[in-house]
């Protein structure tokens, strides 16, 4: 659905962690809310550390190709990046939100990459769109053969043993 919206916008509603996000809704069997909260309160947080971190360290650099070696650009985007990173996992533990994913994203935009509070807002709501989706997905699949998951090859291995 997101890439869907990025060819309608043509705005970057895909982006790399959104593909290990999708992987965890579609494979992580606990509740859909508590799934939902954790993704999108992990980008959230990671959109947030991400652009504190490039403005407090790195503020105009960005990472659009390799820096020369120990060049001062280089030395403020890494520390850029080292500092959100903690920042996110530390916020992300904080409130009860790790989606690892999200440590793609707050990197992405400490980098530069993605890094005006509109590609921000937009990395946000992609990343909402991808969990409202896969909650109708969810319904469905519930509603058709009446349980929200498939059992995955070792689930069915553990659940026959145990």
């Amino acid at each position: 659905m997101p890439g869907l919206v990025a060819r309608a916008t043509g705005r970057p509603f895909v982006f790399p962690s959104l593909g290990p996000s999708a992987f965890v809704l579609a494979f992580d069997r606990r509740s859909v809310r508590e799934r939902a909260v954790r993704v999108v309160g992990g980008h959230l947080i990671g959109g947030v550390a991400g652009p504190a971190a490039r403005t407090a360290i790195a503020d105009g650099a960005a990472l659009t190709a390799t820096p020369p070696a120990l060049s001062p650009e280089g030395v403020r985007l890494t520390a850029s990046a080292v500092a959100s990173l903690v920042a996110t996992g530390w916020a992300m533990i904080a409130t009860g939100t790790v989606h690892p994913p999200a440590c793609a994203t707050t990197l992405i935009v400490s980098l530069g990459l993605l890094s005006t509070p509109t590609e921000v807002a937009i990395t946000v709501a992609s990343v909402t769109v991808l969990v409202a989706f896969h909650a109708v997905v969810i319904l469905a699949f519930k509603r058709l053969v009446g349980d929200t998951h498939p059992l995955y090859g070792r689930d069915e291995a553990t659940d026959a043993d145990g």
